[in-house]
């Protein structure tokens, strides 16, 4: 069985229109976390036909998938699909990667903009913020990723069991690579196209991700 997890804040505007390009391609599945939102997020979500999970507070992306996951689990989930509920991941992606994971007999799948040309990442992310990111997420976890702050991600049910998720905020990027590294997962990287858009993550979004690595390897 298959559960796509959507974790969400605020995407009132973009997540009912997610939910139906999954559903219209045959996932039906779907789990939105609305995390703390204060806008109607939850509701379109349910309007869309999606099972949703609430925190009452905002806790932080980290902390969604975490909830996510365990929801799955209790509920039979043998692959579990990390989705962005903002449109910016393509829903044809997600049969490549459950291909892939189930040819190549692997673990869990991370999802890369940089092994194709489809993606369009902005000039300053894709040559300052993402290759220093890049780097240290190398150095903190030990595992050679060409994209770090992918949210697209398939995983086993044995592997979303040793991947507990203790990081509320975007230092889960470099948390879930370490347990791969600890626990010995068999992993690959995967194509996908990733949009952009105006309103999206800009530069102090960057930085807070780095700052957020950091604060992950003076906790380790």
């Amino acid at each position: 069985m298959l559960y796509i997890i959507l974790p969400a804040y605020n995407e009132e505007q973009k997540i009912g229109r997610v939910i139906r390009d999954l559903f219209q391609h045959g996932y039906t599945n779907i789990v939105v976390v609305n995390d703390g939102s204060s806008d109607l997020t939850a509701i379109e979500a349910a309007a869309a036909g999606a099972m949703v999970l609430s925190h009452k507070v905002n806790r932080g992306q980290g902390a969604a998938l975490q909830t996510g996951n365990e929801y799955a689990l209790l509920n039979g989930a043998e692959i579990i699909v990390h989705f962005d509920a903002d449109g910016q991941f393509n829903v044809v992606d997600i049969i490549k990667g459950i291909n892939k994971i189930t040819d190549e007999n692997l673990d869990i799948v991370f999802g890369s903009r940089f092994l194709d040309e489809r993606s369009k990442v902005p000039f300053f992310k894709k040559y300052f913020i993402l290759p220093f990111s890049r780097m240290l997420n190398n150095w903190i976890t030990g595992l050679k990723l060409t994209d770090v702050h992918n949210g697209f991600r398939i995983m086993r049910k044995e592997a979303a069991e040793k991947i507990k998720i203790t990081q509320d905020q975007m230092a889960h990027n470099s948390e879930i690579p370490r347990l791969v590294k600890d626990n010995n997962l068999k992993y690959a990287e995967l194509p996908v196209e990733v949009f952009y858009f105006e309103n999206g993550q800009g530069i102090s979004g960057g930085f807070k991700i780095l700052w957020d690595l950091l604060i992950a390897k003076i906790n380790k």
